[in-house]
């Protein structure tokens, strides 16, 4: 069972700051024709400079907001029309993919040091809200001991479960008693992203070897260990059902970045795709969950119905330098939400409980204390909700975005949405036209 969270991310993935490129496959190809001697504009255009892939970007910006409203509103049909963990699990497989010409050794470092400062933070802020609001760790029934203690490594190095009250604080107080559970909840996330990483050299190397086992292996491990069929207990069955789930997904990404799905003519790869989603929806339909078609409660059709999405959403990649048409005007937004990816998944559960204590403030103004007032508000509370969210997680960019920065060793921004860079490569076009 993946604990009922899309992140199910947002949800981070932590090596969306690295850059995207695409590259041929690993694959003998035939030797390139010579290229003329005399160049033209046209060939000019057409070579592809070094650089982010828009699309890719664009789709994880549109998960970090998918998570963030499902986590807020709760609807389940959400992760039947975009399933975001794996989306993201297969944009960070692709990357890691990308990054392991190097050193593998040197690639596992790089990642793990961009994911851990921004949990240090996090991490610093939560526990002292917890021990502040009464958590006394020596006397939890579920982590006391000095098992406890030893599972607060996890808010360092996040390779298990972190320790967290189920009630902390009174339901009197400014955040509702069971906060805790949504705000360290998230963090089953970076545990799977970080078990990926260390994984990968293996992975890929099977990969290379032995594509079409190593693509579908998870799906065969989540058939044993998502169905119950293999019962394995606690947090550790928990991670590794988590593994199975998303592993297919994850291995996408290699196949993106290797050229394999490139290699199968589309109309077999979406027909393969919907048959195994509809297989998930079948599955899905008995063995709902107690929210429904929530598929983050049903392992093995989490696992089909993310697969054939991100196989037909990658099949149909079309590796754009820059956003197209009217998608351009996000360009900013898209941009922001990469950089801070890591930062807006992590804090946006507690953001979204602190929205509350906001809106609550409402109901004491003077026009507020009619009936019908209040009716109004009630109505609406979540959509309220949804609106102060955004600028809460706009303000913790600021506050925490830039140990993203110092994380990648790079010079700390408040606001990266790359209008700067924009501007620049704008006026260098201009130029060339001039000349």
């Amino acid at each position: 069972m993946t604990h009922g969270y899309t992140t199910g991310t947002p949800e981070s993935t932590p090596a969306y700051g690295i850059p995207y490129q695409p590259v041929p496959s690993s694959r003998p190809a035939p030797a390139p024709a010579p290229e003329p001697a005399t160049s033209s504009a046209s060939s000019a255009s057409s070579a592809k400079k070094p650089g982010r892939d828009r699309y890719l970007d664009l789709l994880r910006s549109i998960a970090l907001v998918r998570v963030v409203v499902y986590h807020l509103f709760g609807w389940a049909w959400l992760t039947v029309v975009f399933p975001s963990m794996g989306v993201m699990f297969a944009l960070a497989g692709s990357l890691m993919a990308r990054s392991l010409k190097r050193p593998a050794w040197g690639v596992i470092r790089g990642r793990v040091r961009r994911l851990l400062p921004p949990l240090w933070v996090f991490s610093a802020v939560v526990l002292t809200m917890m021990f502040a609001g009464g958590w006394d760790l020596s006397k939890d029934p579920d982590h006391g001991g000095v098992w406890g203690v030893v599972e607060l490594v996890n808010y360092v190095v996040p390779f298990g479960a972190p320790p967290f009250p189920w009630s902390v604080g009174s339901k009197s107080g400014l955040l509702e008693n069971t906060w805790a559970v949504q705000a360290a909840g998230v963090l089953w996330y970076l545990r799977a992203y970080l078990w990926f990483v260390v994984a990968s050299p293996l992975l890929l190397w099977a990969f290379r070897r032995a594509p079409w086992p190593t693509l579908l292996a998870p799906l065969g491990l989540t058939a044993i260990v998502g169905t119950g069929l293999v019962t394995i207990p606690g947090e550790t069955g928990n991670a590794v059902s988590d593994f199975a789930v998303y592993g297919g997904c994850w291995v996408l990404g290699f196949a993106h970045y290797e050229g394999l799905l490139k290699e199968i003519p589309r109309y077999i790869s979406v027909s393969c795709s919907a048959l195994l989603m509809a297989f998930g929806l079948w599955w899905a339909s008995g063995h709902l969950g107690p929210d429904g078609w929530d598929l983050n409660d049903i392992p093995l059709a989490q696992a089909a119905w993310s697969f054939g999405f991100v196989v037909i959403l990658l099949q149909y990649s079309p590796s754009w330098q820059e956003l197209p048409g009217r998608l351009a005007k996000w360009d900013k937004l898209v941009t922001l939400s990469n950089n801070r990816a890591v930062t807006i998944y992590l804090w946006h559960n507690l953001l979204i409980l602190a929205t509350v204590p906001l809106i609550d403030l409402a109901y004491d103004l003077p026009f507020m204390q009619g009936d019908r007032a209040v009716s109004a508000l009630d109505s609406t509370y979540n959509l309220w909700m949804f609106v102060l969210v955004w600028p809460l997680i706009g303000l913790t960019i600021v506050a925490f975005g830039w140990v993203e920065d110092i994380a990648a060793k790079r010079s700390p921004r408040l606001w990266p949405n790359g209008a700067g860079k924009r501007g620049r490569r704008a006026s260098n076009r201009a130029a060339v036209r001039a000349s």
